[in-house]
């Protein structure tokens, strides 16, 4: 169900950074959910959808409560990584519908929910869902912003050709002392030693399994696109992307990457958009 909980929380968030954060943070409450329960969900796919939807409504309404002064803030932050994110989820979508009419919209129309299935998702009645779909329904959700093309940091130039070189002293010396990678869902690396000797190390060189040299790896590639108006990196291994990274960037230096190289649905979408090819690695590491 991964797959189809991330189509959800994409059409929730209209944010594919969103929607996989989101997707991540349903998946870890639902399997902390599981371990109390008395018995298994009569309908998973229901119960599922019940998680991820209470977290959006909670997060929409906490959004709508923040004072307005705070609200620009986060619109317009000095270190943003997504801020059309942040302007759709406070502005189209609390404006226009309300949370329960967004979620039992798409829950209907998107994916074919039943009634009864859609009220036990958002913890109501059937009787409620109907005005919820009869609301949302005569609302016209406004087309995405065209976000324009921007302009890329001239650090994130830097950092491809130092990656392109394979350079690890370079690499690190455009990383902030204490820089994180995080692969969502999966680890996270503090400090610019170890994410180049870590994951920026593996990339560019192969990963050792512990018995065996790894093979040579194709020679990766980064190249840096624009995405909705924000700059990505485009981490190739010979025709194909492996990985898309967004990046965070404090003054002349890197901050923060976000490595998307196992989350398939992400992935997909990004370079779909982006008409490039791309392999998928699942969600987690090959144990073998």
């Amino acid at each position: 169900m991964r797959p189809e909980l991330y189509r959800y929380c994409r059409h929730l968030t209209r944010s594919p950074w969103d929607a996989e954060d989101m997707a991540q943070e349903s998946m870890a409450r639902a399997f902390v959910s599981l371990g109390v329960l008395d018995a298994a969900p009569e309908n998973p796919r229901a119960w599922l959808f019940r998680v991820a939807s209470n977290l959006w409504i909670n997060r929409a309404r906490q959004a709508r409560e923040l004072p307005s002064a705070f609200l620009d803030e986060l619109a317009e932050p000095a270190i943003d990584p997504e801020p059309r994110g942040t302007r759709e989820a406070a502005g189209t979508l609390l404006t226009q519908l309300s949370p329960q009419e967004r979620a039992a919209v798409v829950l209907k129309d998107a994916f074919g929910f039943s009634l009864l299935e859609i009220a036990e998702a958002l913890s109501t009645s059937s009787g409620a869902i109907k005005a919820a779909l009869h609301r949302g329904r005569e609302k016209l959700l406004a087309p995405e912003p065209d976000a324009g093309e921007g302009v890329a940091p001239a650090v994130l130039d830097a950092f491809c050709e130092a990656f392109n070189a394979r350079d690890l002293e370079r690499l690190t010396a455009l990383l902030l002392d204490g820089a994180t990678l995080l692969y969502p869902g999966f680890k996270l690396e503090r400090g610019a030693s170890a994410v180049v000797n870590g994951s920026l190390r593996g990339t560019l060189f192969g990963c050792p399994d512990g018995n065996h040299a790894p093979p040579p790896p194709p020679p990766p590639r980064c190249e840096i696109r624009m995405h909705r108006g924000q700059p990505i990196f485009l981490w190739w291994s010979g025709p194909e992307v492996h990985a898309v990274v967004r990046v965070e960037v404090a003054g002349e230096r890197i901050a923060r990457l976000w490595n998307y190289y196992h989350a398939p649905e992400l992935l997909a979408e990004v370079c779909r958009e982006l008409a490039v090819p791309f392999r998928s690695h699942g969600y987690l590491p090959d144990p073998g």
